[in-house]
């Protein structure tokens, strides 16, 4: 690169493809000891964005990585259905690929990112199953057609074309017409126990702020004396 003629190299203009994440940053007194207060502000903030300016379309847009039987890691998107102390947690069918590889090694990883906010938070922990009570209140309450499309699919098997699921969704839309679609058996979800968690804050320069939450007692994202916090380098 030549300089200017008053000897001042002159910047290099930014990529196109490059993004300044200029967002709000955290700063170490916005840190709480544990971390559940912060999650929920987050997750409360992304999900207003998303009905006030549009710009965090699934605000609960959950990616869960799991390993298979060979120990490849595997990951997919699903929606963050359940939100407590113990953890995020996520409904599936008992019989999908995750499952399975979480009924055979129960290490599981997950984040939730916000590009349009700048932020994201990752778990990490043991998946635990969700108790078939809760399951129930959920399943109640979901939009019909998402009850019926859990009698219809099963999951992650290979079908022969569309035709199969429209012709099995009419033989399940028949069966229970003028009643209420009941939760199918194999039909569950699951809750990452977490022990690690991390908060990420984009900011310019790429001198972003991380803070990592690492458990050393016993008790829920919500208990004091459960978990010891550090900021971490970008």
């Amino acid at each position: 690169m030549s300089a200017s003629p008053d000897g001042i190299i002159p910047r290099t203009p930014p990529r196109p493809d490059h993004v300044d994440y200029a967002g709000e940053g955290l700063d170490e007194g916005e840190v709480p000891g544990v971390p559940f207060a912060l999650i929920s502000s987050w997750v409360d903030t992304a999900r207003a964005r998303q009905v006030e300016r549009g710009d965090v379309p699934e605000p609960l847009s959950f990616a869960v990585a799991t390993v298979d039987a060979d120990g490849r890691p595997d990951v997919r998107t699903v929606l963050m259905r359940f939100l407590d102390p113990v953890g995020p947690g996520f409904v599936t069918s008992l019989e999908s690929a995750k499952s399975r590889q979480l009924e055979a090694t129960p290490f599981v990883a997950a984040t939730l990112t916000w590009p349009a906010m700048f932020r994201a938070i990752r778990f990490r922990g043991r998946a635990e199953r969700i108790d078939p009570e809760q399951l129930d209140t959920y399943f109640a309450g979901r939009p019909r057609g998402s009850q019926l499309s859990a009698w219809v699919s099963h999951q992650s098997q290979p079908v022969e074309g569309r035709e199969p699921l429209e012709h099995a969704w009419a033989g399940v839309e028949a069966r229970f017409e003028g009643q209420d679609v009941p939760r199918p058996a194999d039909w569950g979800g699951w809750r990452i126990a977490v022990d690690e968690l991390e908060a990420w804050a984009g900011r310019s320069d790429r001198l972003h702020d991380r803070f990592r939450w690492t458990r050393v007692g016993e008790g829920g994202l919500d208990v004091a004396g459960a978990w010891r916090v550090q900021r971490l380098q970008p």
